[in-house]
């Protein structure tokens, strides 16, 4: 064999081995393996970055990896466009039966899940994206997954308790002002005679439709609640 056709051979193989190395990333980056230039999906403001996948984007936006309750519009905006777009969960996200649920390309696991937990959850996002529920209120406001269920894959049954919520809307002093009724002063739900035992989500429903439970017993009450969806 001459020495140019091993030079060739050489050249060859080393060729098969950064197609493979390359197809076997973009399979495992959520980003380059749909985007292939990501210029053609950042916003036109964006900086000008050096290459595609999700480590460059988690570089900087990295907010929801530790489950705080606050605002994520990166995180939302991702969601709700890919949603939009009819985009399974599992084209972005890991999903091992009884092992864990995170993010291909990142090291984040949010927890063990089950087939049935992620339809679910793929259902539960896509009435958070769409829908007249409390859910679509957050979404509209820049709150993930995240920002209410913490650092965890959500799953059947589970809530979220008074203390998640009120990191955002609390104290429960203040929330009583905000719906006080200076025409009729005992039409207070957040100052009612439960006191503050009584669960956020009795009312506010995360994805369905909330309702006035204090309307049970006083019928003539008229009250409106946000994420009732009528």
């Amino acid at each position: 064999m001459t020495m140019a056709k091993k030079y060739w051979l050489i050249a060859m193989l080393c060729l098969g081995v950064l197609l493979t190395c390359g197809t076997a990333w973009a399979m495992t980056d959520p980003c380059a393996g749909c985007h292939k230039d990501m210029s053609k999906v950042l916003p036109k403001e964006h900086p000008t970055v050096a290459a595609g996948g999700v480590a460059q984007c988690l570089a900087c936006h990295n907010k929801g990896k530790e489950g705080a309750a606050e605002q994520n519009p990166f995180s939302t905006k991702l969601h709700t466009v890919h949603l939009s777009k009819k985009i399974d969960c599992v084209a972005c996200h890991n999903a091992e039966s009884g092992k864990s649920f995170g993010l291909k390309g990142d090291v984040v696991d949010w927890g063990a899940v089950k087939p049935e937990d992620v339809k679910l959850m793929q259902e539960k996002m896509n009435s958070w994206a769409s829908s007249g529920f409390t859910d679509n209120l957050h979404a509209r406001a820049g709150v993930d997954c995240a920002g209410c269920h913490g650092k965890k894959a959500p799953v059947s049954d589970d809530t979220v308790e008074n203390a998640r919520c009120l990191e955002c809307h609390g104290p429960v002093a203040k929330l009583a002002e905000r719906s006080a009724n200076k025409e009729f002063p005992k039409r207070n739900p957040h100052a009612s005679h439960y006191g503050s035992d009584i669960a956020c989500t009795t009312c506010h429903k995360g994805h369905d439709a909330s309702v006035v439970m204090c309307a049970d017993c006083h019928k003539l009450w008229k009250m409106e609640i946000p994420g009732a969806a009528k």
